[in-house]
């Protein structure tokens, strides 16, 4: 009798433990906005669980964000880059649509698309989104920071910091989420 009141609290205290994690990652890892972040993901052909880990580590899924620098909406995007994309696309630049849902999660994938195109590389593209295309570029021109075209020290603490981040949310996203 002993033994099964020991299996019984082993059985209640793994559901419960399990309840926890699942509450505590929802925490960490939400999920909003998902039709719109399947969408673009799908029309820019990347992938939805690194949109979804961006948005996270960028604004934690506060559409309203705005950077001390000045990038603004979901994926802290800056106007200039924003305005960029939308000469590049034959499209009407608006800044204030970038605290709009579809407009950011639309340009930020899009960019992230290009970024991912321009270095053929899911980690320099996310070291791009952080610290810019020129930096980047010239990371990679500097035999101290690259080998073979990969970088294998990032100067920029912030860049690392948020390559590190964003990876990490991806593999949460990828498994928690299945997107």
């Amino acid at each position: 009798m002993k033994s099964f009141f020991i299996c019984l609290w082993s059985v209640l205290f793994v559901i419960l433990l399990t309840f926890i994690i699942n509450c505590f990652e929802g925490y960490l890892y939400p999920i909003k906005y998902s039709e719109e972040i399947k969408k673009y993901s799908e029309q820019n052909l990347i992938s939805a669980s690194l949109v979804a880990s961006v948005i996270n580590v960028e604004s934690a899924y506060k559409k309203d964000c705005v950077s001390s620098k000045g990038a603004k909406g979901l994926m802290q995007i800056m106007p200039e880059t924003a305005k960029w994309i939308a000469e590049k696309r034959e499209m009407e630049f608006v800044e204030d649509k970038l605290f709009d849902i579809e407009y950011n999660i639309d340009f930020g994938c899009y960019y992230l698309s290009y970024l991912m195109r321009y270095f053929e590389d899911e980690d320099l593209a996310i070291c791009a989104y952080n610290a810019g295309m020129g930096n980047v570029s010239k990371w990679l021109k500097d035999e101290s920071l690259s080998e073979n075209g990969k970088l294998v020290k990032i100067p920029f603490e912030e860049t690392n910091t948020y390559l590190n981040k964003v990876k990490k949310n991806i593999r949460h996203y990828k498994n928690k989420y299945q997107i």
